[in-house]
């Protein structure tokens, strides 16, 4: 087996981490808050592939369509609503407390020292955490359906009634121009 696909997986977590690090910088960092915004979708889609790569597929498709989709769109919309082109550019330390300086610089410190002296293992997967349906062990996704649609039917249904219900009374209320 060759080292680059001995270590893929290793290699693919440490480029989205990085990618998911650097959005998350843009997020906070950026002037213009539809960088700002497209920055947090790039958070939210590292942060997917992380999930994804740990073999959360439930958890990393949720990630993907809840945040990425739905929640980006909100943001977006009240960008767009309330106008906002640019805010006021501020100096580095010009708007920026020393408290708030020294609490940063602290942090830089605390979490430098954490990675440097941190031991990384892969955690170990647990046999026992899927759902087992006759001689067959479901995975992730299926077990979650698995889950839903026997043991939760009742409570899954009253929720999606909810939701219909919320998806008229939404239709009724915007129509009411």
């Amino acid at each position: 087996m060759s080292t680059l696909t001995a270590n893929g997986p290793a290699i693919l977590f440490y480029v989205f981490a990085a990618l998911a690090l650097v959005s998350a910088l843009g997020v906070v960092t950026l002037r213009n808050p539809m960088y700002g915004a497209i920055s947090l979708l790039v958070t939210f889609l590292a942060v997917a592939a992380l999930f994804l790569l740990r073999g959360a597929e439930f958890v990393g498709m949720v990630q993907i369509f809840v945040y990425g989709g739905g929640i980006m769109v909100l943001f977006l919309f009240v960008i767009m609503l309330i106008n906002l082109h640019r805010l006021a550019e501020v100096k580095i330390f010009g708007g920026l407390s020393p408290l708030a300086a020294v609490v940063g610089v602290l942090l830089l410190a605390f979490f430098g020292f954490f990675f440097l002296h941190a031991q990384f293992a892969a955690p170990v997967a647990n046999p026992d955490a899927f759902v087992m349906v006759g001689a067959e062990k479901l995975g992730n996704s299926q077990a979650v359906a698995w889950s839903l649609y026997t043991e939760n039917l009742l409570p899954f249904e009253i929720a999606s009634l909810f939701l219909l219900v919320a998806m008229i009374g939404a239709v009724v209320l915007g129509r009411r121009q």
